[in-house]
């Protein structure tokens, strides 16, 4: 042997290896080695999957010469296999929760009628009428066994179930599911039928007084090599495994138990019954104790159901002053004993033993009652609620909105009913300090939001309070009332204990501040201010209200005004204007303005540029709420001043990015595009970047109907979008000395961030402008390389098909834009010896594709009509797999040019791209009739993909409903042809209706034929529409 082998050999030897599993027919072959099998610590196969393996092996049907399906017969193979099946049973020592937990119902009614079949029970006799006290301890035993598993499943089966998650559609698993599912259907509806039956055969096991025996694994085998003996050797003394008398009425007590119960939704009287079985399964386990081998019962569920049946049944016994709070408060609700329910809330407080969640389901029910007229129950609702509200701020929760209303109008009553409840929800004397902060906390809030001094007084000296809330604390209360006071409503007369008081000079302050900041008439600020400024000259009165903004590029000028009482009238002027036009108050915001703009032309020309600046915005806002939106052309002069303030060079003037947008935006949006391609000054293209972008998009838009050749602007744009959409990269060293690539986002290279390119875009109307900024960053979106699915839009055609290699036109625009040489410009972004390359990987495509969501998400706000930007919309949801949106999206684009398909939908909407995007929506949707209908719209019909999807018999859709819709005799006749195949008579009939419609007949003349298949695409879009929309 080599040296390699000898190498390879030992490195075999010496990894562990799995042993093979062992397979079912293997126990055939050797009797010994099924008890082998289970002996071992983990048997592979584990025994649960043993019993489906030989009984699925020996109920496999068989077929004869003439390939005709035939029952299993009933041979010697057979025979063994189903006693191996029982006897792994007997090793599991017919645990029923192991085998319900591992087995489907069908195996397990299999494996027990083989124990019913095995423990001579007569076939076809009923199990009530035999008597359990004359049969053999087995027979017996295998009887319970049966109709105890009977009734567990009908429990089981009327619990919700949790579907499991679908995988991969495979036709051969779904027809098995499908075959299982109807199975376990039949055999839950005879279960039920026998239901009645098998509770009496469990009543009757409950009047023995024997010990009974279940098979083991020697006992089968005694029984399959001499059927009689087993049964002969139980009766006169012990063969197989012993139950006692008391196991066995355990477990079935629990069994009927849980059976009752389930009726007793049906019949409330049954509850009873219930509740005595638990209760007896309960002096049972006392009795036998936890060692028990054969009784397994969960003890919690147990408890669950007790506590269920106390609540459902109460007992009059001594056993009720024994309750629960949780069964108390519901006894309390049947009984109407609402005042026992807060008692036992407000003690609840102190041990937190009720979960919320109960408590807030039992409000929820008092608020229903309340809601169907009981009007007594209102004040009820308020005492639980503030029950509930005391322990939520106990446990540090936020204050449930049913108790902000419900204590929207206080009075005494509630007042004192919640300051009981706060006194008796806290031990002071073992309360924590966070529950002490907690509740003066709570304290503190309901007075600040209380507007009647009797009411705060009742809080603020209750003994509670005084004792939570330190001297300081207090007092700092006290002060922040006696501000807010003469601030709440000026309107209301103040309590008549304090209506003689005399006003003070603090209380006019505030009731002038107050007026100062609800007022908008420009002349009543003004004398506000000025008897403001009588009063006091300490105060800066342009910080009473901190809702007052004003932008910070215009702060610095006004702030640094020495006269007081013009800085507090400038700035207020201002910010009350910004606010008005900010809420569309046009009309207040320009009297505003126009104030302030009288009032800085006396002394500051910088502030009345600022002034004329903010009121060219207002009117760029007016008219596009106003006049703009039915379409009228801004006047002149409001175009003239837009290219003024563009062009304006004045030195030192505080100037707002979001007017250069607007004003840009405005030309955009009212096609000025002659003045932003021709006639904008050099200088502006140089200094200002939304001018620079308003060009191209300008230009683009006006060169778009010349020859593709001729459309540098569209280059140009595209190279200054990819510029934006791309991160700047630099390489760092690690410790270890490799260079790693560091992305930063947001670090743009283009002449704008992203954010501020999408921002000026959400200023745009103009639908051309629009079209041509989405398939701009559609496009940029389909040169990604991972791409699958392409979006498609108008005009994608004119933008280049790649990423520019270079940047060279980049730092061109950098280096114009900021005056500086090529060289120079090179320098200070440190690339003295090298260019900047924009590589594919430069571009941030994650940013895109949410730009691309975005702007289509604007532009649609915009339009929703525009069919183009609809299948925009449709195709990013197809591509991201979200098909039920795509589909809608789709039908939506083709309905708005087609008055809701009234009209047939012109081509270049539904191309056979789109067509055939739509088919694969429904497909991946299960919708497969819809997929062969659609299959006809394409220009050549695609019968391989609609013979294939009317194959599938899992559809989601409604199925033969639409072949009212099939206009093509081709399908017609395949579905004839399939569903007399499957034997479906019904279905057949309906394709055979469908294609013997006279309209269809191929001798009819074209125009015929057409004006058919025009009727059925516009019922079945309808009708898709009406399921998507």
């Amino acid at each position: 042997m080599s040296a390699e082998a000898a190498d390879r050999e030992a490195a075999t030897s010496s990894r562990p290896c799995t042993p093979p599993q062992t397979c079912w027919f293997e126990f055939l072959l050797e009797e010994s080695l099924l008890e082998k099998h289970l002996r071992k610590p983990c048997p592979d196969p584990a025994p649960v999957q043993l019993i489906v393996q030989f009984l699925e092996q020996a109920s496999k049907p068989s077929v004869n010469e003439q390939n005709q399906v035939q029952p299993p017969p009933d041979n010697k193979r057979n025979r063994i296999l189903k006693l191996l099946a029982l006897k792994v049973a007997a090793h599991l020592k017919w645990d029923l929760d192991i085998l319900e937990k591992s087995l489907s119902v069908p195996v397990l009614n299999m494996l027990l009628n083989e124990l019913l079949c095995i423990s001579k029970v007569p076939p076809g006799t009923k199990h009530v009428d035999m008597d359990l006290a004359t049969l053999p301890p087995t027979t017996a035993m295998a009887i319970l066994l049966y109709n105890r598993w009977a009734i567990r499943t009908i429990v089981q089966s009327s619990f919700p179930v949790k579907q499991a998650k679908p995988g991969p559609p495979q036709l051969s698993v779904m027809n098995q599911m499908q075959q299982e599912k109807e199975l376990t259907e039949n055999i839950l509806k005879v279960l039920k039928e026998q239901a009645s039956d098998s509770i009496l055969v469990l009543e009757a096991a409950l009047t023995l007084n024997k010990d009974l025996y279940v098979h083991t694994m020697r006992t089968l085998d005694l029984l399959a090599m001499e059927p009689g003996v087993v049964n002969g050797e139980t009766e006169s003394s012990p063969a197989g495994l012993k139950i006692k008398t008391e196991e066995m009425q355990c477990q079935v007590c629990y069994d009927l138990g849980t059976a009752y119960f389930q009726q007793g939704s049906a019949n409330s009287a049954i509850y009873e019954k219930a509740r005595e079985k638990f209760f007896r399964t309960k002096e049972l386990i006392s009795e036998i104790g936890s060692l028990s081998l054969h009784c397994t019962i969960d003890e919690k569920r147990l408890a669950g159901y007790c506590q269920a049946c106390n609540v459902l049944v109460p007992s009059s016994d001594s056993t009720s002053q024994q309750l629960t709070p949780y069964s108390q408060v519901h006894i309390c609700l049947r009984s109407g004993n609402y005042q026992e329910v807060i008692k036992i809330f407000i003690e609840d407080n102190l041990t937190f033993s009720l979960p919320v969640q109960f408590r807030q389901s039992v409000l929820r029910e008092l608020f229903q009652k309340a809601q169907q007229g009981s009007e007594a129950l209102d004040e009820i609702c308020f005492k639980v609620c503030a029950c509930n509200t005391v322990r939520d701020i106990l446990e540090g929760r936020t204050i449930s909105v049913q108790f902000n209303q419900l204590f929207l109008t206080p009075n005494k009553e509630k007042i004192d009913f919640l300051l009981e409840v706060c006194s008796r929800s806290i031990n002071l004397e073992k309360a924590s300090d966070s529950l002490k902060g907690n509740m003066a906390a709570f304290l503190k809030n309901v007075c600040l939001g209380l507007e009647d001094l009797q009411y705060v007084f009742m809080i603020s000296s209750h003994e509670l309070f005084i004792t939570l809330l330190k001297d300081e604390e207090q007092k700092l209360l006290i002060d922040q009332m006696r501000k807010r006071c003469p601030r709440v409503n000026l309107c209301i007369k103040p309590v008549t204990s304090f209506y003689d008081i005399p006003a003070s000079a603090s209380v006019n302050i505030g009731q002038l501040e107050h007026q100062l900041i609800l007022s908008v008439d420009p002349w009543r600020i003004r004398q506000i201010l000025i008897e403001l400024h009588g009063m006091t000259s300490e105060r800066q009165f342009w910080t009473v209200s901190n809702k007052w903004e004003v932008p910070s590029v215009y702060s610095g000028v006004i702030l640094g005004i020495k006269d007081s009482l013009t800085r507090d009238l400038v700035y207020i002027l201002m910010a009350k204007g910004l606010h008005c036009s900010t809420v569309k108050d046009f009309s207040h915001a320009k009297q505003l303005f126009a104030a302030c703009l009288e009032l800085v032309t006396e002394f500051s020309p910088k502030l009345r540029q600022v002034m004329l600046n903010e009121m060219l915005l207002l009117d760029i806002h007016t008219h596009e709420a106003g006049t703009g939106q039915s379409g009228e052309r801004p006047p002149s002069d409001l175009i003239s001043r837009v290219r003024g303030y563009l062009e304006m060079r004045l030195p030192d003037i505080p100037l707002r990015q979001v007017i250069a947008e607007e004003c840009v935006a405005f030309l955009l949006n009212w096609r000025e595009n002659e003045y932003l391609t021709l006639q904008v000054p050099a200088f502006l293209l140089q200094s200002n970047p939304y001018v620079k972008l308003g060009q191209l998009l300008a230009a683009t838009c006006k060169e778009l109907p010349g020859p593709k050749e001729s459309r540098r602007t569209a280059k140009d744009l595209w190279e200054v979008v990819v510029q934006i959409c791309s991160v700047s990269s630099q390489h760092k060293r690690g410790s270890d000395g490799r260079v790693s690539l560091i992305k930063q986002r947001e670090s743009t290279l283009g002449i704008m961030y992203r954010s501020e390119l999408l921002s000026f875009i959400k200023k745009l109307r103009e639908p051309l402008v629009l079209t041509i900024i989405l398939s701009l960053f559609v496009k940029l979106h389909n040169v990604r390389e991972d791409i699958v699915n392409d979006i498609t839009a108008e005009h994608i055609s004119i933008w280049p098909s790649s990423i520019p290699n270079g940047a060279l036109c980049f730092m061109k625009q950098i280096c114009t834009l900021h005056s500086t040489p090529t060289a120079d410009c090179y320098r200070t972004f440190g690339i003295l010896h090298s260019r900047p390359r924009i590589s594919l990987q430069s571009v941030d495509f994650e940013a895109v594709a949410i730009t691309v969501k975005e702007l289509v998400r604007y532009a649609l706000a915009i339009n929703p009509g525009n069919h183009s930007w609809l299948l925009i919309q449709a195709d990013s949801y197809f591509a991201a797999n979200q098909y039920s949106a795509a589909l809608h999206y789709y039908l939506q684009a083709g309905a708005v040019c087609s008055d809701f398909f009234n009209k047939t939908v012109p081509p270049d909407v539904y191309t056979d791209q789109v067509i055939k995007r739509m088919i694969k929506c429904c497909s991946l949707l299960n919708c497969h009739t819809q997929v062969a209908i659609l299959c006809q719209f394409l220009r050549e019909i695609d019968y391989k993909t609609a013979f294939k999807s009317l194959q599938e018999q899992n559809s989601h859709d409604a199925m033969d409903s639409y072949y009212d819709y099939i206009w093509d005799v081709t399908i017609l006749e395949y579905l004839t042809y399939l569903h007399h195949k499957r034997g479906e008579t019904d279905k057949r009939q309906i394709a055979i209706k469908a294609i013997g419609q006279t309209e269809l007949n191929a001798s009819n003349p074209e125009e015929v034929l057409q004006l058919a298949a025009q009727r059925r695409k516009k019922k079945f879009l309808q009708a898709m529409a009406k399921l998507y929309f």
